[in-house]
């Protein structure tokens, strides 16, 4: 059994570093997503963080964003659909840039924040978006949440895509995430974001933040860079994989 787990990199600018530990998560994860100056990132950052990636055997994606470098991505932009795949191509065609020069490809595109909110319950902008990225290169494909109207959508369109689960994020019933504003959205402890990564590896069910069951069928695990404890609930996800025979490892 193999299982990607990805984390969010990158996330610095200019002088600010950023709020994670990037080469200690790198020591866990199978996948990174590579922020490209919408929300974090810029052009030395990115190069950086792609050495890092190539340096540590791990998979690179893009991880684009609405414009919004003041509210770090999370703040909703009514923005029309041609605009907001043109701002995706042009972080994504940044970032193919920036890793060929260090002849590295890129694997995969995450949309950050309120970008991947928006992708996840819009199946008509899923499509476009998923169809447009693959125009960028073979083989790349978008990531959306698992049991979402997207993945939906792109599976019965046929296009190319990752589902994903969130070790370290609280589930509601209809199997998108809570509210990063309500209480109880981030889940801190390692453990318990260790036992939910399992469960989502494995398909089985788990609570969601009302205590109602759900089970969800994923290709890849996040685990946030920006989460406090990042690198321990990172260490402790992989340690529970592969008690459990799994082995972590990007997409072929």
């Amino acid at each position: 059994m193999t299982i990607d787990l990805n984390a969010d990199l990158g996330e610095g600018f200019g002088v600010w570093l950023g709020p994670g530990d990037d080469a200690s998560l790198l020591r866990h994860v199978s996948s990174a997503n590579v922020a490209c100056g919408f929300h974090a990132g810029d052009p030395t950052i990115m190069r950086e963080t792609v050495a890092l990636c190539a340096a540590a055997g791990v998979a690179v994606g893009a991880h684009p964003s609405y414009p919004d470098l003041r509210g770090f991505g999370r703040v909703p932009l009514m923005l029309p659909p041609e605009r907001v795949i043109d701002d995706v191509l042009y972080q994504v065609g940044a970032l193919m840039g920036i890793a060929a020069a260090q002849g590295v490809g890129v694997r995969h595109v995450k949309p950050h924040g309120a970008l991947y909110e928006a992708v996840a319950v819009d199946p008509g902008l899923a499509r476009a978006l998923a169809a447009e990225v693959a125009r960028l290169g073979e083989g790349l494909r978008l990531v959306v949440p698992a049991s979402s109207p997207a993945a939906a959508a792109l599976a019965t369109a046929g296009h190319a895509h990752l589902r994903e689960g969130f070790a370290d994020r609280a589930y509601l019933e209809s199997g998108l995430l809570v509210p990063r504003r309500r209480s109880g959205a981030v889940i801190t402890e390692a453990e318990a974001a260790a036992d939910q990564a399992l469960a989502l590896a494995e398909g089985r069910e788990f609570a969601t933040s009302d205590g109602t069951p759900i089970a969800l069928s994923v290709d890849t695990l996040c685990v946030h860079s920006d989460t406090p404890g990042a690198v321990a609930i990172a260490a402790a996800v992989r340690e529970r994989l592969a008690l459990a025979r799994f082995t972590v490892a990007a997409p072929a």
